[in-house]
């Protein structure tokens, strides 16, 4: 007959402990020596015993898991930031739930939150990008919004940032350092957070160094919305710079410049955001800002467990991600005067 599952005392009594102190080491409590700590692990490792987290929720009043409130979108940027979400959490030792809302509206964050509190959650990651006005609610469970300001109330609420408003300000920075004398900015939806922070980031960039700022261009992050843009722009040789707040939106700008044989970066830089891999392998390769997921997750994340486990404890100090800039074949200096006349003279 097959031998049954390891139970909290074998671990105890291999370890040379008390099932007291078997259940502090395994549910990370303090007060134990390092020594009981290790034999402990060591013995819970020999026997294969894995923790019961069934029975230590309805010990504890929680469930070891986290909900996710998200924006149904298959974008690089949406995704990928998802993506290190969970890896966070699973390294946390919580388990994951997702509800993605289409439209990012008031009624569909309250019905996914809703959802996710009756499947019993110990916290919300609020990771909704959309700007569509206050959510009728309150939530008894400590929820971090993740790039967003909060949209409604909670026991605990904690924000962390993707440092959008940052990286839209080094690239166009970026732009002006090559000598451009403005940056033209192809925005994203108007009614997302991330589009406010961008175009933030780039107003604060030209008003610091006394740049004029040229009117909004306006895309949906699409490919083609950028091609768009780039009809529009082709034919106004004094523009020498754009900023697009996305990659896939960059990559459609340039094609629609190189058609109307606008040269990319001798006659027009473009930088684009986002740091997806793939247009590293275009022509010209794009030069953007990589979004910092792992790290915005991770901290976000911390902060989440921190107030979870530690309800009475004063949050630590949330660290700032990264600001990367990736300079790639696609910005250069402007062109000259005699740069211009070049072609036409041959």
């Amino acid at each position: 007959m097959a031998s049954s599952a390891p139970r909290s005392a074998d671990v105890a009594r291999l370890a040379g402990v008390s099932r007291k102190t078997v259940s502090r080491v395994l549910n990370d409590e303090p007060y134990v020596s390092d020594e009981a700590r290790r034999r402990v692990l060591a013995a819970a490792g020999e026997l294969g015993y894995r923790l019961n987290h069934a029975a230590r929720a309805l010990a504890s009043g929680r469930t070891r898991s986290l909900g996710v409130v998200a924006l149904g979108t298959a974008g690089y940027g949406t995704a990928s930031l998802l993506v290190h979400i969970e890896q966070a959490v699973r390294d946390a030792g919580y388990a994951l739930r997702v509800i993605n809302t289409p439209d990012g509206d008031p009624e569909g964050i309250a019905g996914a939150l809703a959802a996710l509190l009756e499947q019993g959650v110990d916290g919300v990651v609020v990771s909704e990008p959309v700007v569509q006005g206050e959510v009728p609610l309150r939530v008894d469970v400590p929820v971090l919004f993740l790039g967003a300001p909060p949209s409604f109330t909670a026991t605990r609420t904690l924000t962390a940032s993707v440092a959008a408003h940052e990286l839209a300000r080094a690239a166009t920075e970026h732009l002006l350092d090559l000598g451009h004398h403005t940056v033209h900015h192809l925005a994203g939806p108007r009614h997302w957070y991330a589009t406010k922070d961008r175009i933030q980031g780039w107003q604060a960039a030209l008003a610091a160094r006394g740049a004029h700022e040229p009117p909004l261009l306006n895309g949906d992050w699409s490919a083609a919305s950028g091609y768009a843009a780039g009809r529009a722009l082709a034919s106004d040789t004094s523009v020498t710079a754009v900023f697009a707040a996305g990659d896939e939106m960059a990559i459609g700008l340039i094609h629609a410049l190189r058609e109307a044989g606008r040269r990319v970066p001798e006659d027009i830089s473009v930088v684009g955001f986002d740091g997806n891999p793939v247009f590293a392998y275009v022509s010209p390769p794009l030069t953007t800002v990589r979004q910092p997921f792992a790290a915005a997750a991770r901290e976000g994340i911390r902060l989440l467990v921190h107030a979870i486990e530690k309800p009475d404890d004063e949050l630590p100090q949330a660290d700032e991600p990264p600001v990367e800039l990736v300079v790639r074949g696609s910005t250069a200096p402007p062109p000259s005067h005699r740069d211009r006349l070049l072609p036409h003279s041959r």
